[in-house]
């Protein structure tokens, strides 16, 4: 079976994906789940929007695609507000739909669902709450951000709005890494976003979890 990061190797370099978590939610800082749970951005929600819109728009993308719930959508909204660049909202970005989880905060997850919880985190393949698992979630979101990659000229950008879990899970899917171990991709912090950058032997992670201007790499290891 190919992997994505061997399909996409040889047919050229320089493309770059920018995997961008939307903004502050109030949930967010009630550390409740989400999940597919459509909910808003807060007032400060909107501001890292716009304060990351105006750093993203400095990198002059090519196209952009994100995830139809409102918080991805509005945080999607201040950078085509800026670039003028039309956004696909496609649902297969969603964040991953956590069956009973959604609405939870942390502390009720634990002490309700501990043992499934544990399970996940040692990297078992666990459907949270009775909804999806990581790996469906990589099925039906990374083919949507390689398309869309795959339509962009030599050297363009691609930004993807979308969520933290599927964001994590669809870079461990392009980088052809086993799921077991997409849990050792930290998360993404409200508003930051991770840089993947095509190369001689595919995708590869350039930057993770940024919230700055990505700074060219200088050294042996480019």
């Amino acid at each position: 079976m190919t992997s994505f990061s061997e399909a996409s190797a040889g047919k050229g370099r320089g493309r770059r994906i920018i995997l961008w978590r939307h903004g502050q939610t109030a949930w967010n800082v009630e550390r409740r789940f989400q999940g597919s749970t459509d909910v808003e951005l807060t007032e400060t929600g909107l501001a890292q929007a716009r304060r990351a819109a105006r750093l993203l728009a400095s990198l002059k993308p090519d196209a952009m695609v994100a995830s139809d719930l409102r918080r991805a959508a509005a945080t999607a909204a201040e950078l085509a507000t800026l670039t003028g660049l039309d956004i696909t909202h496609d649902e297969a970005l969603r964040e991953t739909y956590a069956g009973v989880w959604q609405g939870l905060t942390h502390e009720e997850i634990i002490a309700r669902h501990g043992d499934e919880y544990a399970a996940w985190k040692r990297g078992e393949p666990v459907r949270r709450g009775g909804g999806e698992l990581e790996s469906e979630v990589a099925d039906r979101a990374a083919p949507v951000v390689l398309r869309h990659a795959e339509k962009l000229p030599e050297d363009g950008t691609l930004v993807v709005v979308s969520h933290g879990g599927t964001i994590r899970t669809t870079i461990g899917r392009l980088l052809g890494l086993d799921p077991r171990h997409w849990e050792s991709l930290g998360g993404l912090s409200n508003c930051c976003w991770s840089v993947l950058g095509e190369g001689a032997r595919g995708w590869r992670l350039l930057e993770h979890n940024a919230g700055t201007l990505p700074e060219p790499v200088l050294g042996d290891d480019d």
